[in-house]
């Protein structure tokens, strides 16, 4: 009877000592660390795209250079902080393999042997995408489901051509097959004619629309008929480093769920919501384990604001391309955007 008292007294002095601990602070790793002292987070996604990263006035802009200001400013308190690379193949990987780049931002699409064979980690998706049609408004298509009997352009030799080919041989409908080298290729073709629609990843796709002298003339069919997942990558082996950059992500789309931009940001403090508190630092301690400070996170929305807001900043009416959200949207919104809860 003593010693199950004792042991009853033992377990809840033990409870009550996990409740008022703090965190323990973790020790930087090595990236975190190295970046720390450079200065500088240095960040590398592939050569130049529309939308995602473009050079105007010596400056970089774009979706992916907006996740890699937002690590900056997680763990340099700094979103300006950054050197932006902009890397094409497999280089992208030797590169960040050897320390000489700390993150990649949009990186060739998640697949196993990206995932296992380069020495590097997935780390989450901020961008699903796929293979879709574009077609001119003057075809009068609204759906893929409606192309037959058109000519389609195409990289040689590429999977998107034998996704093609699967799509309309499931959908019984015809198609003439219009073949080129590359992404430019594909552009100029579609652009003088000699094709009536064009099938390739929506961000190319986009990309190209954008290059175009009248963008809104041209429609990205809705579907996808492929599936490819982009995102940041990181160094495999560091774990600290892998868990700062995700939950900076996270905190981009937990914003958005939560109402929070970077406009309302001061406003939004003062709400009497634990999750809103959680997010911004106010309530608890979510950044000490990770060797940051408490308000990461908020420094995060701050700067780059919450998902709508990059997205909208990218890929919004003002570019003159908009690009529908899709598969980008909200979870609560019927997307397949999702973050789990700072908590």
């Amino acid at each position: 009877m003593l010693k199950s008292a004792a042991a009853r007294l033992v377990g809840a002095l033990f409870a009550l000592g996990c409740l008022v601990l703090p965190a323990l602070a973790a020790d930087p790793g090595p990236t975190l660390k190295t970046v720390r002292e450079r200065g500088h987070l240095i960040c590398a996604a592939s050569r130049a795209l529309p939308g995602f990263a473009q050079m105007a006035d010596g400056a970089w802009s774009g979706f992916d250079v907006d996740l890699c200001r937002a690590v900056a400013a997680a763990v340099l308190n700094d979103p300006n902080k950054v050197e932006f690379r902009a890397l094409g193949g497999d280089s992208r990987f030797a590169l960040l393999q050897t320390g000489q780049v700390d993150m990649l931002s949009r990186n060739a699409p998640w697949t196993l042997k990206r995932d296992t064979g380069f020495g590097a980690s997935y780390v989450t998706t901020m961008f699903f995408d796929g293979e879709a049609f574009m077609v001119p408004q003057s075809l009068g298509a609204v759906s893929a489901y409606e192309l037959d009997n058109v000519s389609v352009c195409l990289i040689d030799g590429s999977d998107e051509q034998i996704a093609v080919r699967d799509f309309f041989f499931e959908n019984q409908a015809s198609y003439t097959e219009v073949l080129y080298q590359d992404l430019e290729d594909l552009g100029v073709a579609y652009r003088s004619g000699l094709c009536d629609a064009v099938a390739a990843p929506a961000r190319w796709l986009n990309a190209i629309r954008r290059s175009l002298p009248e963008p809104a003339t041209h429609r990205i069919l809705p579907e996808r008929i492929t599936k490819e997942m982009i995102g940041p990558v990181v160094r495999e082996g560091d774990e600290q480093w892998f868990e700062i950059v995700r939950w900076t992500m996270f905190a981009i789309i937990e914003a958005e769920e939560l109402g929070i931009t970077s406009r309302n940001i001061e406003s939004m403090s003062t709400v009497n919501n634990p999750a809103i508190k959680r997010l911004l630092g106010l309530e608890g301690d979510f950044g000490t384990a990770l060797g940051l400070d408490p308000k990461f996170m908020s420094r995060v929305i701050g700067a780059v604001g919450n998902y709508a807001e990059l997205y909208e900043r990218n890929f919004g009416p003002q570019t003159g391309a908009s690009l529908s959200r899709g598969q980008n949207s909200l979870w609560t919104n019927g997307g397949l955007l999702y973050a789990p809860p700072v908590r």
